[in-house]
């Protein structure tokens, strides 16, 4: 609603046509966005999804916003108000009706008040109780904000401020509204101010979608900080656990020959938290060694947390001399009665390098694929479930007499991702077609590059370990 003070400058209003157009616009791109809004899919867990929620209502309540005011401009200037003993009754809104902007007029030279039929619905005050002057007013405001409409009726009618804020309002139902006003001193021919025009609009609303908005979008920064706090938690707790030795490991049997090592951690390329697989090569007090990978479900802290568990107790129990078979059927129910339950897969292998005997026992994990002048071939596995699905489950124990040159590949289940190009059968078969390559690999380290170069470094779906050891004389 224009001012009075420039109420002498002619209004150019502008073509029907082109009206039209920018509702007929605004009216289509209401109804996509709403669209996107009923397709977003929230529950109380997914931040982002609330972000996105929120930002959809937020750009449609500016739709409907835009498209009132369109056609409040095809429309024209309002109709003259009725004067104030014959006001004219208007129906209560409701809250799917709710008016948003309404106008009013304080006389400051007669006293009189002039409400638009929109200002009282706003207010939610009935006609017949007539309009509030401006020393009313500020009774239906928060306590809070009543100091600084005083503030701003004085800046406005003594020093001809125009006003332009918000505050908010206890309707009589009881229901809390925030008003936008803006307003300007009406000047006589004196320079006096002698009324004070203004437009309220009702942004409730609109302000409650933006606070959803800024809400949602700091619940989304948490969550992200959560999650790389928690991220470089699990690395440094994994860096901790898992071997000091990077790259090879060569344990020396004297007239028994040798082992050489050589593992590799490779993180996942699609989840930004690491998972709970390992790795590990250990000399034992009889002379021989431990080999094992493994893998607890999950990923983050929890993960490694139980992983480091895991495979802290497997080392104790190896250097202890407990055989692999029985140190599964130890680790599934040192998982079965842990605080945080999860389900693992692993494989242990002892290697005799006297007899060059590899006795070995599985929990749900490929077997070791063993390769011997230039073929390859999967180990028959023993009876072996997961760890931490079956109460009292026991484990079989299978023995491997090994040769000199013969190489072994241990591997957890995310070096060969189920995917749509191929299966976990599949994935073996490309392990095993490396087996001549293998044979003209110098040392356990070459062949660990070989199988990196062959499935890839950020491949996966999920993070993997693999363990390389080659029989030497």
């Amino acid at each position: 609603m224009p001012s009075h003070l420039f109420a002498d400058r002619p209004a150019q209003p502008p073509e029907p046509g082109s009206v039209d157009a920018l509702i007929s616009q605004t009216r289509r791109l209401r109804g996509e966005v709403d669209a996107v809004r009923r397709d977003t899919v929230v529950d109380d867990d997914d931040a982002q999804g609330r972000w996105q929620r929120a930002l959809c209502d937020l750009a449609v309540h500016h739709l409907d916003d835009l498209r009132e005011h369109l056609d409040q401009l095809k429309e024209g200037l309002p109709p003259v108000p009725e004067p104030l003993g014959e006001p004219q009754p208007a129906p209560e809104a409701g809250p799917e009706t709710q008016t948003r902007v309404g106008s009013a007029e304080w006389n400051l030279l007669t006293d009189e008040v002039s409400w638009s039929d929109e200002l009282f619905q706003i207010f939610g005050r009935p006609p017949e109780s007539g309009a509030l002057p401006l020393d009313e007013l500020g009774s239906t405001l928060f306590s809070e904000d009543q100091p600084l409409l005083t503030a701003w009726l004085t800046a406005c009618l003594v020093d001809g401020k125009p006003i332009d804020g918000e505050f908010r309002i206890v309707r009589a139902d009881g229901r809390v509204r925030t008003l936008h006003m803006r307003g300007e001193p009406v000047l006589d021919s004196d320079g006096c101010t002698a009324s004070m025009w203004a437009v309220l609009r009702d942004v409730s609303e609109l302000r409650r979608s933006q606070r959803a908005v800024r809400e949602s979008r700091d619940s989304l920064q948490r969550q992200r900080e959560i999650a790389q706090t928690e991220r470089r938690l699990a690395v440094e707790l994994q860096e901790a656990v898992l071997p000091p030795w990077r790259g090879s490991l060569r344990f020396p049997y004297g007239s028994a020959g040798t082992l050489d090592v050589a593992a590799h951690y490779l993180p996942s390329a699609t989840s930004a938290l690491i998972g709970g697989d390992w790795y590990d090569a250990l000399e034992l007090p009889d002379g021989g060694s431990m080999l094992t990978v493994g893998d607890l479900t999950g990923h983050g802290v929890t993960a490694t947390s139980g992983m480091a568990m895991m495979l802290g107790a497997l080392r104790g129990m190896a250097m202890a001399g407990i055989e692999p078979g029985p140190l599964m059927g130890w680790l599934n129910q040192l998982l079965e009665t842990s605080v945080q339950p999860a389900l693992g897969s692993a494989v242990c292998c002892r290697y005799d390098p006297a007899r060059r005997v590899l006795s070995w026992a599985q929990a749900g994990h490929p077997a070791p694929l063993l390769f011997r002048r230039g073929s390859g071939r999967s180990l028959m596995p023993p009876e072996g479930v997961l760890l931490g699905a079956t109460s009292g489950a026991s484990y079989g124990q299978a023995e491997e007499r090994l040769e000199v040159g013969d190489l072994l590949v241990l591997h957890t289940d995310g070096l060969t991702p189920r995917s749509i190009e191929f299966s976990r059968a599949d994935g073996t078969e490309r392990l095993l077609a490396l087996a001549p390559r293998f044979s003209a690999a110098r040392s356990a380290q070459e062949c660990l590059r070989i199988v990196i170069e062959e499935f890839g470094e950020s491949e996966r779906e999920d993070d993997a370990c693999m363990l390389v050891a080659r029989v030497g004389g």
